[in-house]
C-alpha cells in the first residue's frame, strides 16, 4: 500500500520531461452555492490529466499514462486528499483516492463530455451530493 505521504512525495518529484505534451493542471474551485455566495478558491480540486485539442479528457492518452493522471482535493482546515483520476465500465470518469476500496470515488458529472476551458463549469459528485466548481486554470505542464 502506498501512503499518502509516498505518493505526494513521488508526484512532487515528478518534471514537466515526465509528461506527455497533452497533459494539463486544471484547478477547480468551488462555484456559487447557498453556503458561498461567491465561491470559495480555498475549496476545490487540481486535476493533472491529457487534454485532447477541444480540450475535453483524452481518454487514450489517459490509458496510456494512468500513473499521472492525478487529483488533489483541497479544503479549508482538512489534509488534502490526493488521489488518480479513473475511466470506469461505460466511460463515465471518477476520482479514486482510496486503494483499499473503503471510500466511494467522487464522480464527475459527465465529465467525458465537459471542456476543461477556463470559466466553464464542472459538477462532481461529492458524498452529500453534486457541487458546481469553475475551471480557474488549466495550464501546461
Amino acid at each position: 500500500m502506498v501512503h499518502k505521504s509516498q505518493e505526494k512525495t513521488s508526484l512532487s518529484a515528478l518534471t514537466k520531461e515526465d509528461f506527455p505534451p497533452n497533459f494539463r493542471r486544471i484547478r477547480l474551485e468551488l462555484a456559487r452555492e447557498k453556503n458561498h455566495p461567491v465561491g470559495s478558491a480555498s475549496s476545490g480540486y487540481i486535476v493533472i490529466a491529457p487534454l485532447d485539442a477541444t480540450a475535453h479528457l483524452d481518454s487514450a492518452a489517459w490509458r496510456e499514462n494512468r500513473e499521472l493522471c492525478r487529483v488533489v482535493r483541497f479544503r479549508p482546515e482538512e489534509a488534502d486528499d490526493i488521489g488518480h483520476l479513473i475511466r470506469r465500465p461505460g466511460g463515465s470518469w471518477a476520482f479514486h483516492y482510496d486503494i483499499e476500496g473503503t471510500i466511494d470515488d467522487e464522480a464527475g458529472h459527465r465529465l467525458n463530455t465537459e471542456s476543461f476551458i477556463t470559466g466553464e463549469y464542472i459538477s462532481i459528485m461529492e458524498e452529500h451530493g453534486p457541487r458546481t466548481f469553475q475551471v480557474a486554470s488549466v495550464e501546461r505542464i
